[in-house]
């Protein structure tokens, strides 16, 4: 097919794409949707079998297994008649898929039914009901995600520690090198490969360093709306990956992938602003916080404990957590003025940038979620006018410690979210049960399995 002879549709995609193309045929279109872990799932077609108008279809089953692929029985009517979902492609999310030999176009996809209505358990879906909630009291959240990540050297054998990789000097990285320039130029060309695939891809990075951990780098990403950077976050992350192995490396975002070495986060910065009039509602005429700042920080505190299964929704999240050496992630729903030894942390800023950041999130969480349960939490902050407690100096006592503890195992979680009314009302009651079946069932194939620790040190001992 000439690109005189090319459907509408695809002269219509962005100037991004377009350059990406360089008036090449385009191969291939994937048709993708994020799953309850955050993972791309989907179809692939040939460019011409692919219509914005041609229904596309997936069995609502997607929803129903583990991260491990297992099956899990629920009680839901006809659950396993595998009826079908209707893919709806979101045009506006159309981009290149720049590591394919041949020029591809991934789009994700909204899920319906055949009536018509959102599919409850999509999580795209379960964000769009938040920002609806939202737009009912004419408020539209801002927030911008940090994203922290690993590279690795590849690990084919899971019995085998996961190591840093070797960057150009020939040397594994083992030393805390936190905002060190040489360190992230160690990686250069990995990150010029991220760098190349995002500009392909039409999105934006705002700023790059070397965190705390060997090969831990972090990637920050502008501000906007929250479906619109859920979806960059699901993007960015394919990315990262294909980057990283087109240079011999893994990508990872477990949260914890290296006992010695520090946890990875995505940190969410949140603010509201008044649809009207654009104002940050969090500051007033004067500058001075205002009443819903402070029930947003209160329903924060209130209600993060219960929404750690979408804020650290595996076993390993919790790992990130542990307060030995080399753990900079925060244990506590304590909130303060530019504090990082807090949970919930407010930036030095202007009024009109007044915001909140949960410091809690780990990068191991599907973004679609993680983002609308956390401002779920500062939703029901405002509308229930929730004071928060004294803003937190310095490092937190034992007392301030305990009285603002986060859950440190993923059974605990899910035992708090169980009875989690107002969250599992917010978010969806179907939902919530779904997803939090999902996660028992995870933790069951967990606990399940024989670590290493214990044949190394119970095998001959006990």
């Amino acid at each position: 097919m000439s690109q005189s002879d090319s459907p509408s549709w695809l002269d219509e995609l962005p100037a991004a794409f377009q350059a990406y193309r360089n008036g090449r045929r385009l191969d291939e279109v994937e048709c993708i949707i994020p799953d309850l872990n955050g993972m791309s799932r989907g179809k692939a077609m040939p460019q011409k079998n692919f219509s914005p108008d041609k229904p596309i279809f997936l069995p609502i089953s997607i929803f129903y297994q583990t991260i491990t692929g297992q099956d899990v029985e629920m009680d839901i009517a006809n659950q396993w008649a595998e009826s079908d979902m209707v893919l709806v492609p979101d045009m506006s999310t159309a981009m290149a898929a720049p590591w394919a030999k041949q020029p591809t176009l991934q789009i994700i996809h909204d899920l319906r039914d055949f009536d018509g209505k959102p599919i409850f358990c999509a999580p795209r879906n379960v964000l769009k009901h938040i920002i609806g909630l939202y737009e009912q009291h004419g408020w539209k959240p801002v927030i911008a995600p940090e994203l922290e990540f690993y590279l690795t050297k590849p690990n084919v054998d899971p019995n085998e520690p996961i190591q840093p990789p070797v960057g150009r000097s020939g040397r594994s990285g083992t030393a805390l090198q936190s905002y060190s320039m040489s360190a992230v130029d160690e990686y250069g060309p990995v990150i010029d490969n991220i760098y190349d695939f995002a500009e392909a891809a039409g999105l934006h990075i705002d700023s790059v360093i070397q965190e705390d951990g060997a090969g831990q780098v972090e990637f920050n990403l502008t501000h906007g709306d929250p479906l619109l950077l859920a979806d960059q976050v699901f993007y960015f992350k394919r990315i990262i990956k294909e980057a990283a192995l087109k240079n011999g490396m893994f990508a990872t975002f477990m949260a914890k992938p290296m006992r010695d070495q520090p946890g990875s986060a995505m940190h969410v910065h949140q603010s509201v602003v008044d649809i009207a009039s654009g104002q940050n509602i969090f500051s007033d005429e004067q500058g001075n916080a205002t009443d819903l700042f402070r029930y947003f920080v209160g329903g924060t505190q209130k209600h993060l404990i219960e929404v750690m299964p979408f804020i650290a929704p595996n076993v390993n999240s919790y790992r990130r957590f542990e307060s030995e050496a080399n753990s900079s992630a925060p244990t506590n729903t304590a909130w303060g003025y530019d504090n990082r030894a807090t949970g919930l942390r407010v930036p030095h800023s202007g009024a009109q940038d007044r915001r909140l950041e949960n410091r809690v999130i780990g990068v191991d969480t599907n973004p679609y979620l993680a983002i609308a349960a956390s401002l779920a939490c500062g939703y029901l902050g405002m509308v229930n006018r929730v004071e928060p407690s004294a803003p937190a100096e310095g490092e937190l006592d034992d007392e301030q410690q305990a009285q603002s503890y986060i859950p440190t195992t993923f059974d605990e979680a899910l035992r708090i979210f169980e009875d989690a009314e107002d969250i599992h009302e917010t978010l969806g009651r179907n939902f919530c049960q779904l997803y939090a079946e999902v996660k028992m069932e995870e933790l069951r194939q967990f606990h399940r399995e024989i670590s290493p620790w214990e044949r190394e040190h119970l095998l001959l001992n006990v």
